[in-house]
């Protein structure tokens, strides 16, 4: 796995889904109750789209770096 792959695993809602509902199933099943498992998910799903923002940013600043660089 490059770095390309992590950047797009990162910034991919489905993969922050797939977790938060993979984290919401465990608490279920170790008997958590279903108002902690809602604000687990909700807070996954936030962080995914603060994670995705950063990194999309971060890649537009290097496009632009590249850009001045080679003129």
């Amino acid at each position: 796995m490059n770095k390309n792959d992590i950047i797009r695993k990162l910034t991919s809602r489905k993969f922050w889904l797939a977790i938060a509902a993979f984290i919401t199933e465990l608490i279920v099943a170790f008997k958590g109750d279903a108002e902690t498992a809602e604000t687990i998910s909700g807070m996954i799903m936030a962080g995914a789209t603060v994670i995705a923002y950063i990194v999309g940013e971060g890649l537009v600043d290097a496009e632009k770096c590249l850009e001045t660089a080679t003129e």
